[in-house]
């Protein structure tokens, strides 16, 4: 078997995006790293690891996809909540969702599955 379980990105400051992906998306706290680190959990173990650059730049390197149980709901409860998204939920090259960017540009692309086969395809 091989399975990945965790992914390491860097940013500016891991406790402002820990609070983030914590308080946005609900991740849950792994762990910490005094001055260095904070990893969080998604729902089903998968960890997503918060490495501080100590105030560098960042040069986000990947596009990070969430799963959710209703895109349309998830987008309506995150704009309620002032979330600023790239694009509310519509047809992309990449299938059916909304598009969103963590405090450190990051674009993460919410879907869910129902919405993906009825809307994202061809």
């Amino acid at each position: 078997m091989i399975k990945l379980d965790h992914l390491t990105i860097a940013v500016r400051d891991y406790r402002v995006s820990r609070d983030w992906y914590t308080s946005t998306l609900g991740l849950k706290l792994e762990f910490e790293v005094t001055e260095r680190a904070a990893a969080v959990q998604d729902d089903s173990g998968f960890t997503l690891f918060l490495e501080q650059t100590n105030g560098q730049m960042v040069a986000p390197c990947c596009v990070l996809y969430f799963q959710v149980d209703d895109v349309e709901v998830k987008y309506q409860q995150l704009a309620a909540a002032n979330t600023q998204f790239v694009h509310p939920p519509q047809k992309q090259f990449w299938g059916y969702g909304a598009e969103l960017c963590d405090p450190d540009g990051y674009r993460l692309r919410l879907w869910d599955e129902q919405s993906m086969r009825e809307k994202g395809r061809a």
